[in-house]
């Protein structure tokens, strides 16, 4: 976000197409189209599932701009709070309060760790309903067999995988890592910011917050704490 002094300057990938199948629920990963349909359908998901869907459309997997998404949940959450919405959401694309930018959610095993059964897939992706629960947060991996009997061909019935996520998100992580590395220099980080309006998963090394950033941040230390607590407690990632 340009002109913001606590956000780092990432020059975010315009996709139209990946932003709509994000929204829409059709990724091709049953744990992040589930909770994209619950909140089409219901105007509300579990914080977890936001912090999922938030990481996935940002620096996970689609690199779309958090003001894509914030937009999203500010149209459909019938509890959106227009602040804790944008702070949350810059907190889980590491664009602020948050710099762990190596630390994914796996559209795979997180969902699995609390739903091993895939319930709350069955729900909201009928679609896959049927399918055995070894394969329900990977259904791409079922043979074709198995996809027939369940009446569910992927690629026909529901889609691939839009990213590879294994691949995309290691890309990825080299891509925040470069981003943070220009906002050591102010004059990088204006240039990232204009590339913007142009348009598994944890890693063990970190990148070092840069000295402008702290430097805007400890002049309004009190308000950042201030939002940082508010967004660990509000629901809207």
């Amino acid at each position: 976000m340009a002109g913001n002094p606590l956000a780092k300057q990432i020059p975010w990938d315009t996709n139209p197409v990946y932003l709509a199948a994000w929204k829409e629920g059709r990724t091709g990963y049953p744990w992040i189209d589930a909770a994209m349909r619950q909140l089409a359908e219901w105007g509300w998901m579990h914080h977890l599932a936001r912090h999922s869907v938030a990481c996935f459309l940002t620096r996970g997997d689609l690199y779309v701009s958090w003001e894509e998404g914030k937009a999203v949940f500010e149209e459909l959450l019938i509890d959106a709070d227009h602040f804790l919405n944008a702070a949350n959401w810059m907190w889980l694309s590491a664009t602020a309060f948050f710099n762990q930018y190596y630390r994914v959610y796996s559209p795979v095993t997180f969902g699995k760790k609390y739903d091993p059964e895939g319930k709350f897939i069955r729900r909201f992706v009928p679609q896959l309903a049927k399918l055995p629960s070894k394969y329900i947060y990977e259904p791409w991996t079922a043979p074709l067999d198995v996809q027939q009997r369940c009446g569910c061909i992927i690629g026909k019935d529901y889609p691939y995988p839009i990213v590879d996520h294994t691949a995309i998100s290691k890309t990825n992580m080299a891509r925040m890592k470069a981003a943070y590395e220009a906002n050591k220099d102010p004059a990088a980080a204006a240039a990232a910011a204009n590339s913007e309006d142009d348009g598994d998963d944890d890693v063990t090394k970190s990148s070092r917050a840069s000295s402008s950033t702290r430097r805007a941040a400890n002049g309004s230390s009190k308000r950042r704490t201030g939002v940082v607590a508010a967004a660990k407690r509000g629901g809207a990632a």
